[in-house]
């Protein structure tokens, strides 16, 4: 049985960074521009995909281009829309039985009305909603069955934001209210 030292095990496991960073080649933690500082002008100026660069954690899922032709229960939008009470759109999971900390960087949207190439809330599925609108941002906030939006029972979510470790983020709001 061979024997290690503390400091021998602390050193290796310094190494295991920069070899698991190795051996991904090259590509980037963080985006040369975070998302959170793109804007794309609505509905001419989206690119297919927002977060087009090759990062450490993966290229971009789905699209941002959405229309009729994307419009159904396995859409891969990721664009999201919020305007209204009874008009706006969630992120999450593609698939079934999912957890946000286990798809973060590939949810995708579900919206509350049909025309946005989204894959849409299934009836029953809100619970209870509040819309908010305040002078420096709009918020919308409720009850969900979260199993009928691929979200698994118990799961407790995540943060769905381009600030976290990698600057990235497929999550795109492109259409919110004018300021009155």
């Amino acid at each position: 049985m061979a024997l290690i030292t503390l400091p021998a095990l602390v050193a290796t496991l310094l190494l295991l960074p920069s070899t698991v960073v190795n051996a991904q080649g090259n590509l980037a933690t963080f985006p040369a521009t975070p998302l959170a500082s793109k804007h794309f002008a609505y509905p001419t100026g989206l690119p297919y995909q927002a977060d087009s660069e090759q990062l450490i954690r993966g290229t971009q899922t789905g699209y941002n281009i959405c229309n009729s032709t994307t419009e159904n229960q396995n859409s891969l939008c990721q664009t999201s829309f919020l305007n209204a009470l009874d008009d706006f759109c969630l992120w999450a999971p593609i698939n079934p039985n999912s957890t946000i900390p286990d798809t973060e960087g590939e949810e995708v949207a579900w919206c509350t009305k049909p025309g946005r190439g989204t894959r849409l809330i299934p009836a029953g599925a809100l619970k209870g909603v509040q819309f908010m609108r305040t002078p420096d941002y709009v918020q919308v906030v409720g009850f969900i069955d979260q199993r009928l939006i691929n979200i698994q029972t118990g799961d407790f979510g995540g943060e769905l934001d381009p600030h976290g470790a990698d600057l990235a983020s497929i999550l795109l709001p492109v259409h919110r209210l004018p300021r009155s």
